[in-house]
Formats: structure tokens, sequence, C-alpha cells
């Protein structure tokens, strides 16, 4: 099928990424709301609070005086508290104050101040120690001096404690005590009581004016929060898509970074929010987790806001501040955010100035403090935010898509440093070399793993084959996928706890894997957990990196950038557990992962309708994916992977949590789905891997164990042959009274027929049937068993005879029970025994026979021994199921040296180790 490439290819997974992310914003309603209208609210809120706040003056051109300025009541002070004196006075001892402070209290304008709210003092310090002891009492003192019968003087005191800024305490008090004062001392000197005493007091000419309240300072902190909502909710949904594997989904499929990237800033096309939200991208890159997100984002409101406030302070967009800082400074979006809405401010400030228009955005604002306008003092115009703006929303979105390549994801992929120069990445070329490494190779070097050459022979057969082409640097015409020594190891780990530090070992994952998967067959990969198959599927689909050797997958290199964007062409991935959106319908996955891999547009309807009608998915098409059962996502994983028509198609565990009537239906997609490409599978399921593979590889501890098809590794690896012999019973309905007694006589027989004939005994007995495991080195003594045992089928009451290999469970189970012993030796790994006679002591995992510490007497010189039985937990491990009863040993038993190391020890401290005894003694004793 021919794909889209290019910018066609770029176009239509961006239109299918928009469309993507408007479904999931559509059924995600609560958050999209508070996406949406929590900028509203912020900006009403601040229209509000402006308004109530907010002080203008009218125009005024012919100004009219203001004459009367009576001393105001105490009680209408904010500050004072009650009872409290209008004023007090000091001059108490000289009559004619006395008689000015009367008049002051008489002749207040518009009403009588009465006599107790008025106190007297004789000195000037007394007033001050009555202030001092009352505080708040009283909003301010008059202090008189006759200095001859020509001279008075005064002095007025007020409180200017700061408690409220709803008054002008000058204008309403100070200004009228001081005319008082000054109208009753002219008048008691000149001898006139009626002695017109006017003093009017008028403002300057103005035009109407608006002048900013304190919450104006608010107002770039109140926008930032706005489009926080937007920043925050953006990262955590990035965050949230890598956490959950979903970006990596797509990326398998095909997905251009440079496509996910528009798609997430395209909706909010304001300039700010597009800065912000690509500078919220570029910091994804470095969060694993969708849990920091948040706090992250509420770290960057919080130095926003303070790097706001200082810009609103004029740093560093003024005269005299460096060139270097403005740069460095507007690098961060809110800080330029901050100074647009400083101009503007200015700018409106004054009604009958020229508020900044498009045409003149590059001039600067001008204020009432600033007519006319200095450009020697303006850094920065709102055409300079403007381009400064868009300059950086492309610096970081280029920083975002660099980051993203080159920062190791979970899994250490990345590319490396300097990518971009190469032409051929560019050109999609070169994709056959492996030019490519883990990031930390030149900070720490894995260590080397020892060359282990394989016991299996058909193992060894294919990794010399494979290197043989390998040397040769034959490309293999008949292999899809050529695996070159792959070597996967997870480094050291240090975990920090408290009071202690546990190093964690390197991990081989992968220990050098030499083998081809052949075209048009299904290749079978087996092994119990930990043993290194999804870690194979990883590093062959890029989502993990290689350490050491290569593999090829249609001549492309899995460890070469190039090479890996051309296998994501030609493969499909069914990953181990379900990627999906659960906002997302079975239908609009297909339509969405058709788009990423390049599909023709006017195909995809119908090969997503062909798919899911091939998965049985129709009825449920639309439905979400949320309300999907275990089996029904598996199978919508299953169809995504065959979209194109892939000539590799990777499955892993594809029917875990299917029925049994949806498994076989899969089954026998796959088994269809074999012509004209290769299929890798991984699976726990013995009788899938019987069924569906061409070849079986099974691997454990890292390693592959043994290769080739079921037949082969049943007869190689098996127990040998299993025979089951059924016994004829009466069909009368009164059954013989001596029935029982016959049976029992062809039980016997067979047995020992059985037993004399091929020297074993039956596995499984009952009333029906006999169940014998037939060794293979009896193997050539079956031709003649089976036909004498047929001639006397009707002597021991025989129904029928059947014969089978065993099953491919029981080599599984073989192979991984010698893997953990193997691993356990070289480990040196120790476990506790403890015998029925209430003995402890250590034992290596996995030996045989050993000595009894401390068991030697008199009659036992050479001591005791007992021989242990192993078996398998449900993780795979090796435990002690048993052991035999004590028995001397032979003189001539010989001990084995043990690797094992008192420092590994995993059972319990202060046990004495026993000694490991030879087991191939017991062929000449027992």
């Amino acid at each position: 099928m021919d794909l889209q490439r290019g910018l066609p290819l770029l176009s239509q997974q961006y239109k299918a990424l928009f469309k993507k992310n408007f479904l999931l914003a559509k059924r995600n309603k609560k958050s999209t709301l508070v996406q949406l209208f929590a900028s509203f609210i912020f900006v009403f809120l601040l229209f509000c609070s402006q308004k109530g706040s907010k002080r203008s003056y009218a125009e005024v051109t012919d100004p009219k005086a203001a004459v009367s300025f009576p001393i105001p009541p105490c009680e209408r002070k904010a500050h004072i508290r009650k009872p409290c004196f209008d004023f007090v006075w000091s001059g108490n001892g000289s009559a004619t104050i006395n008689t000015i402070v009367t008049a002051i209290m008489n002749n207040n304008p518009g009403r009588q101040i009465p006599l107790n709210k008025v106190k007297a003092f004789r000195t000037q310090d007394d007033v001050d120690a009555w202030l001092l002891n009352n505080p708040r009492r009283c909003p301010g003192a008059l202090h008189f001096l006759v200095r001859n019968k020509t001279v008075i003087s005064y002095g007025v005191q007020t409180n200017l404690t700061s408690i409220t800024n709803r008054e002008d305490r000058t204008f309403k008090f100070q200004i009228p005590l001081q005319l008082a004062a000054e109208r009753e001392i002219a008048r008691s000197l000149i001898g006139d009581p009626n002695f017109s005493w006017i003093v009017g007091l008028k403002e300057f000419a103005h035009p109407r004016m608006e002048f900013s309240s304190s919450l104006d300072a608010m107002i770039p902190p109140f926008f930032l929060a706005a489009a926080m909502f937007g920043f925050v909710f953006q990262m955590g949904s990035l965050v949230t898509e890598k956490e959950l594997k979903l970006r990596q989904a797509m990326t398998m499929m095909g997905l251009y970074d440079s496509a996910y990237c528009f798609a997430v800033v395209f909706l909010l096309f304001f300039l700010f929010q597009i800065n912000m939200l690509s500078f919220a991208f570029m910091l994804s890159t470095f969060i694993r987790k969708s849990s920091s997100s948040t706090t992250v984002g509420f770290a960057i409101f919080v130095v926003g806001f303070i790097t706001q406030m200082v810009t609103q302070f004029g740093f560093p967009y003024s005269q005299g501040t460096a060139m270097k800082a403005r740069i460095m400074w507007s690098f961060f979006p809110p800080n330029l955010f901050a100074q647009a809405l400083h101009l503007l401010l200015t700018a409106t400030s004054n009604p009958k100035g020229v508020a900044i228009s498009w045409s003149k955005r590059a001039d600067c604002p001008q204020s009432p403090d600033n007519y006319p306008p200095d450009n020697n003092d303006c850094v920065m115009t709102i055409d300079g935010v403007y381009k400064w703006l868009a300059s950086t929303f492309f610096m970081w979105f280029i920083l975002a898509v660099y980051f993203d390549n080159i920062i190791p994801n979970a899994s250490g992929l990345r590319k490396p440093l300097f990518y971009f120069l190469n032409p051929l990445y560019w050109m999609g070329k070169g994709g056959n070399k492996a030019k490519e490494g883990n990031i930390f190779n030149c900070i720490c070097s894995d260590p080397l793993l020892e060359s282990v050459t394989p016991d299996d022979e058909d193992v060894l057969e294919e990794e010399s084959h494979v290197k043989q082409q390998a040397n040769e640097g034959i490309d293999d015409p008949t292999a899809a996928v050529q695996i070159h020594g792959l070597v996967k190891t997870y480094p050291k780990a240090i975990k920090i706890g408290c009071c202690r530090c546990r190093v964690t070992p390197p991990y081989h994952a992968i220990k050098d894997l030499w083998v081809n998967f052949t075209k048009d067959q299904l290749f079978c990969l087996l092994g119990p957990n930990g043993a290194g198959k999804t870690t194979i599927i990883n590093c062959l689909t890029g989502i993990s990196t290689v350490n050491r050797g290569d593999a090829t997958i249609y001549g492309n290199s899995v460890r070469n950038s190039i090479g890996m964007s051309n296998i994501r062409k030609f493969i499909g991935v069914c990953p181990q557990f379900d990627i999906l959106w659960d906002a997302l319908s079975g239908q609009e996955h297909l339509r969405l992962f058709a788009n990423i891999k390049g599909l023709p547009p006017n195909s995809i309807e119908l090969i997503a309708q062909n798919l899911l009608d091939k998965m049985r998915l129709t009825e449920s098409a639309n439905g979400r994916a949320s309300s999907y059962s275990g089996g029904m996502k598996r199978r919508l994983s299953f169809a995504i992977a065959l979209i194109g028509d892939p000539k590799l198609v990777i499955l892993d565990e594809p029917t875990t949590g299917m029925d049994p009537i949806s498994r076989r239906h899969v089954w026998d997609i796959i088994e269809d789905a074999k012509k004209g490409r290769a299929i890798v599978l991984t699976t726990h399921s013995m009788e899938e891997a019987d069924i569906l593979s061409d070849r079986i590889g099974i691997m454990a501890k890292g390693r592959l164990r043994c290769i080739g098809t079921s037949i082969r590794l049943k007869s190689r690896f098996g127990s040998g042959f299993v025979a089951n012999v059924s016994f004829s019973r009466s069909n009368d309905r009164q059954a013989p009274p001596n029935e029982d007694t016959v049976t029992e006589t062809h039980h016997g027989a067979v047995k020992q027929f059985f037993k004399y004939h091929l020297n074993i005994e039956p596995k499984v007995e009952n009333e029906a049937f006999l169940t014998f495991v037939i060794p293979h080195d009896r193997e050539s003594l079956l031709r003649n068993f089976f036909n004498e045992l047929e001639e006397r089928k009707k002597e021991f009451g025989i129904a029928d005879i059947q014969i089978s290999l065993t099953t491919l469970n029981e080599v599984f189970l073989n192979i991984a029970k010698k893997a953990e012993l193997e691993s356990a030796a070289a480990e040196g790994r120790l476990t506790t025994l403890t015998l029925t006679s209430g003995v402890s002591f250590q034992i290596p995992i996995g030996s045989q026979l050993v000595r009894i510490p401390d068991s030697e007497s008199t009659e036992h010189p050479t001591g005791l021994r007992v021989e242990v039985y192993w078996d398998q937990d449900d993780a795979g491990d090796l435990r002690i199921s048993g052991h035999s009863a004590e028995m001397p040993v032979p003189p001539d038993a010989q001990a084995i040296v043990s690797s094992s190391n008192s420092n590994r020890n995993s059972g319990q401290r202060g046990l004495v180790q026993a000694t490991v005894i030879d087991p191939s003694f017991l062929n000449r004793h027992d």
C-alpha cells in the first residue's frame, strides 16, 4: 500500500491530531469549561475591582474657591476611637489663650464645638504625655505661646499614623484647624471679634483625569493567572500522554514530532497563550510524571508573579539597564506580557491622549506625566513586545522539538546532540548503518558480558549462521529481522533512603542475542517473566536503546534514527498493555492511527470498517474505549497493529484477557496474516504458541536457550512420550459382581507389562485409564513394545491406546528451571534448609546433594547427607519443595567448590553453610 510522505503526511497527521484534541476536549467538558472560562472570570473580577477602586476627576476650566473649612467632629475620623476629643490644646495658663480657644469653639463654621470635646493642658509636654497614654483619642492639638502683646505663636500637631487611605487628613483636619487658629489670633490682636478673615482655596484648572488604584499593579498577575490555567492543563496533558505511552504509540506508527507540536498549540492563537504553550511543551520534555506537572506549573506562576512585579517598577525596560539583562529578561513570556500591559495602562491613563493604535504601535505611549512622550526613555514598545513574543514562540517551539529528541526518555532512547546537522537525516537515507548509542556511554560504561557458548546445538547453529552472514556482510533475502549480538543492559541505580544508600547492580536484560526472523513465518518468543521478550520488542520498535550489537529490519538499523523512521513505515505493533484514549471510540482510534500511518484519506474509512468487521467490533465501533472489556481492547490494539498492511507485525501477548471464542478467532486472523509478512509473537499460552508458530525460541535470563519447531523442541527437551491406556467397561445396565476385581487385574497386568519391558511406573492412574511417561532413551524399544501391546489388547481389557509427545508447557518449564539453576549457581545465592529433625543450615540454591554440617560421628565418620528437591514459584524462582531422609555420605563422595558468597545470603544470618556433594556418584551407589 502506498503511504503518504513529506508535507502531505505532515498535514494529514496534523489534521488527525487536531481532531483528536477537539474530541477529547469535547468529551472532557469540565476540564474544557475551566480552561475556556477561567480567563473570562479573572478578567471580569479584575474589571469589577478596577471600577470600584478607580478615581476620576471631571474637567475643570474655571475652578471655584472653597471658603468654609469647619473642624469636623472626631467621630468622623476613621482612625479615632471613642470616646474622643475634637482637639486638645496647651497654654491654659494665659487668659488671652483661653479667650482665643473659646472663640475657635464658638465660631466653628456649621457647628459649635461642645466643651466636653476639647481638652486643655498647661504645656506641650503635658499634651505629648496624654497623647502617648491615650492613643487614637484625638486627631490633633494646638499649641499657643504669648510672646508679647503683639505676637502670639501657635503650632499644629496632627496624628499621621497610617490606618486607612479613605480620607485626606491634611485637607480635612489640619487646614481647618490652622485657619481657625489664625482667624481667632488675628481678631484677638486687632481687638475686633467681628473682623472678617476669609481664606479661599481653589484647585488648578485641569482636563478630565482618571487615577489608577493600587490594583493596577495586580493586572499582569491577574492575566498571568488566567493564562496559567491553559499552561498547566496543557503541560499536564502532554506529560500524561507521555506517561501513559500514548505519545509512544503514535511515534511507533510514524508520527512526525513537528505535527505533534503544532496540533497542541493551534487551538489557542493568542500570541501570549501560544508562547506559554510552546514554553509548556519545552518544559514537558524534562518531566516524566504527570503529578509533577502541576507543581512545575505553580512554580512557573510564582516566578512569573515575582518577575512581573519587578517589571512594573521599570526593570529592565528603562534607560540605564544593560542590554544583556533586558534580552535575558525578555526570554520569559510573562515578563514581556507585563511590559505590554504596562504600556497599555500608560497609554490609556490619559483620556485625552492618543491611545496605542496599530499604526502607532512602534511609538512610545503618552501619559499625563509624560507629555510629550520621551522616546529616549522608551526602550520597549508594543511593537517590540509583539516581535519578541513571536520570536520566542518559535524559539521555545524549536527547543521543545530538539530537547524532545536528545533527552533520553524513560527507556533511555535519544538522538545525537547534532542530529539535525546530518543531511541524510532530512533526506531519509543512510538508515542501514548503526551510528547512535546511549547518551550515558560517555559517562559510564556498561560492564562487559562474558562470551558464553550456547549449550543447545540448534541455538549454536543459528548463532553461527547469523555471525557468518554478519562477518561476510550478507543481507539474507529470506530474513525480515536480523539480530546481531544484541545487548541491553540497564545501568546500576543508587537509591538513597533514610540513613542508608542502596546500590542496585546493572541488570542484563538481553545477553548477546544472534537470531534471524524469517519472512512469511511466525516466530514465537517464549520465556518466563523477565526473560527479555518485551525488551527485544522495545529495541526493535525504537522504544528502548541498544547498548551493543544491532538489529536490522528489512535492511534498516534500529540504532539509526533514519533507519528507525523508515522501519516505522512498515511495522505494526500490538504492545503488551493497551495504549488507548478512554474518551475515544474504537472507530476513532483506527481513523487516528490510519492518518498518522499515512494511508490515503479516501481509503481510511473503508479500511477502518474492514478491521472492525475482522475483529468483530462493529457493534461497539462507536462506543468509548473506556466501556470496552479487556478482550475488546486487545482486539482493538491488534487491529491498530494491522493498519497499513505492515511487512512486520509484532504482537506482544495479543490474546491476554480474551475469552476462548475470541482467542480462537484472533488465532485465525493471525494465521491469515502470515501471508506476505513476518510476525513476531510473544505469549504465555503454550497452546497458542504450539498452534500458530512456525519456529519457537525460548528465552530465559536474557539468553536464547533453544530454538526450532514445536515438534523438535518437544522431542529434545520434553520428558519423552506420553502413553494413555484406556480400559473398556461393560455396557450392561447391571455390571457383573466381579467387575472391580477384573479391572484391578487388567490394571495390574498392564502395569507389570510396562514395568517389565520399559521399566516405568504409571504417572496417572484411575479406573478408566493409565498414563505412562516413556523416556527418550527407551525410544528404540517402542515399536516392538506397542506391537505386542496391540496384540494383547483383548487380554488386558484395553479399549484404546494413545501415544503423543510431551506438551510444550513441559518443555518450557524444563528450560526455565535449567536457566534458573544456572543463574543461581553463577550468582552463588543461598537459602535456608530446615530438616525434619529441626536442624537448619544454608545451602546454595539449586544444589542437589548436600552434607549436613557437623554430622560426623563414630557411627558415620564421613557425616550424613540429604537430597534436596526443588520446584518453582509463580515468579519462576526456585524454592525447596522437600528433601530425602538422612543417609550416610559414601567415602568416595567428592565435594563441589561453591561460588557462594556470604554477602549474597538470602537466608538467615549466623547459620552454617553446608558442603555441596557431586551428585554423579548416585549412579554408582543408589
